[in-house]
């Protein structure tokens, strides 16, 4: 099945700006990620997302999974679950790993569901 590729543009427009500040991802009192080189996603009229490098996530919190979806102008999406002492949130982290060269920046980072995660930056 073929797949179309999307270009962000006018009617559709994406930003990937590095985020200066510093972002940290919490599960309850647990850090699951603490970077200070995180990009901001801007899609459309969508709420921006923080994209943390992978190599800044606890590898013990996260977990990969066989979900994947398909963005046209970004590319087909990877999940992990992640994994905490009070338990696990299935595909609640996300990742491009071979974005669409119009955020290829994106790549070799991931992105946490807000609705399982505290997302804060200082």
């Amino acid at each position: 099945m073929s797949r179309e590729m999307k270009t962000p543009g006018p009617d559709h427009p994406i930003t990937v700006e590095k985020n200066p500040a510093r972002v940290t991802v919490r599960v309850g009192d647990q850090v699951v990620a603490d970077t200070t080189a995180a990009l901001v996603l801007q899609e459309s009229n969508y709420p921006a997302v923080q994209y943390i490098p992978l190599a800044d996530v606890d590898p013990a919190h996260i977990r990969a999974t066989d979900t994947t979806t398909y963005c046209p102008f970004k590319g087909d999406a990877s999940y992990y679950t992640l994994v905490t002492k009070d338990g696990e949130h299935t595909d609640a982290v996300w990742t491009y790993r071979t974005p669409y060269p119009a955020v290829a920046e994106i790549a070799d980072h991931v992105a946490f569901y807000p609705n399982k995660v505290e997302i804060t930056q200082s």
